[in-house]
């Protein structure tokens, strides 16, 4: 079971993508500053140590160069101590615009 909570299957190319990110747990408000690893238009990676639980809604907001991205989201993978997945699951539409922005920016450079 374990080992199939972890394979997830990605709807969308994820980039390489370091910023800061908030992260709020809804159902007990802990709170986690981290970084992300990548992004893509459905979810991120995020480098922890401390983890939330899979399944948890959060949300979370991300920086990167002046600009603030936010979204509800649910912990969809977690490799302890490493790293966890979120997926995207609730975006407003002024928000979905930065995270195009960021991922067409992403997607043009070689």
């Amino acid at each position: 079971m374990e080992r199939e909570q972890q394979r997830t299957v990605r709807r969308a190319r994820r980039y390489r993508f370091a910023a800061r990110v908030e992260l709020t747990d809804l159902e007990y408000e802990t709170h986690l500053e981290e970084r992300t690893t990548d992004i893509s238009l459905f979810g991120c990676g995020v480098a922890t140590k401390n983890s939330f639980s899979i399944g948890a809604k959060l949300r979370l907001r991300i920086t990167h160069k002046g600009s603030h991205f936010t979204a509800i989201g649910r912990i969809v993978y977690v490799r302890p101590y490493r790293e966890m997945g979120i997926a995207f699951t609730q975006i407003e539409e002024n928000d979905q615009i930065t995270l195009e922005k960021w991922i067409s920016e992403l997607r043009d450079q070689k």
